[in-house]
């Protein structure tokens, strides 16, 4: 992907992005269906990745396209996967954090990723092999820090109720262990603010490939570390858990989540 190619999907965001604007605060609240547990859609969900499909496809025509609302394509030469608002339901109750996610996949990596922040106009965006940016600024590699340090991410267990006792057994463990524990409810975002190192570390279970494709560029561009929770390499249309982070931190993190975790297969 080139640099002209990049200003062109930077540009579909902003303008999905402010269709996405023109609604925010005025739905009524309540609105919007619900899809599994307390996943939620709307309408606005739907017109953006309808949009972002003839947009990104046409740009690549080769392409295929990985939504989370419509249309699932994998295969060819490139494999656009996208959440069109990833925090559907902080959009719909007026709270600010959602996000927009592209990444453009090919059969060898990620070849690029995207996420943009409505909101407040905040944009990342990386590139295999090339590094990663917040807004226009480069995104240095990381060094290391301790969990002590570092301030926590990640997300409640709405599709896999199951594991919602491991989830608390490590918020339990890991609550006086860091600085400080935040959820977010936009997976997109929390991946991006590791690999800027606004969060330190992340966890969560069931992660689908539109959330976490580009933040996972962002991580690897900045020397982050990820893996599932037991230590096993992270892929992303089969693994179905991931945790993260800064050189250090996921060293410490990862057992403490593999331990109540595991617990689940026990």
């Amino acid at each position: 992907m080139n640099r002209r190619i990049t200003e062109k999907v930077l540009a579909i965001l902003r303008e999905v992005g402010e269709y996405q604007l023109s609604y925010f605060r005025s739905i009524p609240l309540g609105s919007g269906d619900s899809k599994l547990g307390s996943e939620m859609v709307s309408e606005i969900d739907i017109e953006s990745e309808r949009r972002l499909h003839a947009a990104l496809t046409d740009l690549i025509p080769e392409s295929t396209f990985y939504g989370e609302e419509t249309v699932q394509q994998q295969g060819g030469a490139y494999n656009w996967v996208v959440d069109p608002l990833d925090g559907t339901a902080n959009y719909l109750s007026g709270y600010d954090a959602w996000s927009i996610s592209v990444a453009l996949v090919s059969p060898e990596c990620i070849e690029a990723g995207f996420v943009y922040k409505p909101f407040t106009g905040e944009y990342f965006h990386a590139r295999s092999g090339l590094g990663a940016w917040y807004m226009d600024h480069p995104l240095p590699k990381h060094s290391s820090l301790t969990l002590a340090e570092s301030l926590l991410g990640t997300g409640f267990p709405y599709r896999s109720a199951y594991s919602s006792r491991a989830m608390f057994d490590s918020l339990e463990e890991l609550l006086f262990s860091c600085r400080g524990i935040r959820r977010s409810g936009s997976a997109a975002l929390d991946l991006c603010f590791l690999a800027a190192g606004f969060l330190q570390g992340f966890w969560e279970i069931d992660l689908q490939p539109y959330d976490s494709a580009a933040g996972i560029l962002m991580l690897e561009e900045t020397g982050c570390r990820w893996s599932d929770f037991f230590g096993d390499t992270y892929e992303l249309f089969s693994t179905n858990s991931l945790v993260a982070g800064l050189p250090g931190v996921y060293e410490e993190l990862q057992p403490v989540i593999g331990k109540h975790y595991r617990k689940i297969e026990a």
